[in-house]
């Protein structure tokens, strides 16, 4: 049997998958990135093969992406985390067509075809005010746990409106709702309201066709999942894995190295 890997060294989280021949994830791991972006992509990948109960020499090929992805010092090469999470994407949905990136410093808006190439993309250019940064400082402000977020803000029944396209002034605007003694759930959809408006804008830019499939790692919050789908009047594609869309392409391109070289290795013998 053999075995790729896709490490995906992100700017808060580095996630890491090893899948087999029939591009099965038989391995994940996801660990905080830190301040050493080398150890995390060495860290994820041992804890991924742990998983998998699979050897180091056992893995063929190894693909890098992410902001971090020339940090993947044991890759074998490195592929950005558009083509990634386009790959990946389609490889988990096989109907996306469009695919938005929601991760802690960017979000990126995915236009694909059916094979997960790469139509077109956009990314957000207003700082991280439409990213988990964002939510990271609300959840500051707040002094709430970041998984518990979502859950707070479909408690919502009044929603404030959340002006600032600035994760730096975010808290200052959060604690001014709270000060003006609004609820804090009403003011955390507010947050996810304003953060999903600029994610469609985003989407609307590259051109929305479904499926729409949601990667990164909001995708753990359900208050932003039911705020883009209100804001779309559609359906998202998510699953327990979505957190690991970029690793999966990673490795997905990384199986193909694999298979490209079982086939040259076949012509040779033949020839």
């Amino acid at each position: 049997m053999a075995y790729a890997s896709g490490v995906d060294v992100g700017s808060t989280q580095t996630k890491a998958v090893v899948i087999n021949e029939t591009k099965s994830i038989v391995g994940r791991s996801l660990i905080d990135t830190g301040a050493n972006v080398i150890v995390a992509a060495e860290q994820a990948f041992a804890e991924a093969l742990r998983d998998a109960n699979v050897r180091e020499e056992e893995v063929e090929y190894v693909v890098g992406t992410g902001y971090g992805r020339y940090r993947v010092t044991f890759g074998n090469t490195q592929v950005t985390e558009i083509s990634c999470h386009g790959r990946g994407a389609v490889h988990m949905f096989p109907g996306t067509r469009t695919v938005l990136d929601m991760g802690g410093q960017d979000t990126k808006a995915i236009r694909v075809r059916s094979s997960g190439e790469i139509v077109d993309f956009c990314m957000n250019d207003k700082c991280a005010a439409g990213t988990g940064r964002f939510l990271g400082a609300a959840a500051s402000a707040l002094d709430i746990p970041l998984d518990q977020l979502g859950p707070t803000a479909l408690r919502a029944e009044r929603p404030v409106r959340i002006s600032t396209t600035c994760t730096v002034f975010a808290e200052s605007e959060v604690l001014s709702w709270l000060g003006k003694g609004k609820k804090i759930e009403d003011i955390l959809q507010g947050v996810h309201q304003s953060i999903a408006a600029r994610s469609i804008g985003l989407l609307r830019r590259v051109g929305v066709e479904e499926e729409i499939t949601f990667t990164g790692g909001v995708t753990r919050n359900i208050g932003m999942i039911e705020a883009l789908q209100n804001g779309l009047g559609a359906k998202l594609n998510v699953s327990d894995d979505s957190h690991f869309v970029g690793a999966l392409g990673a490795a997905l391109f990384a199986l193909d190295h694999v298979l490209a070289g079982r086939t040259s290795a076949t012509i040779g013998r033949s020839s």
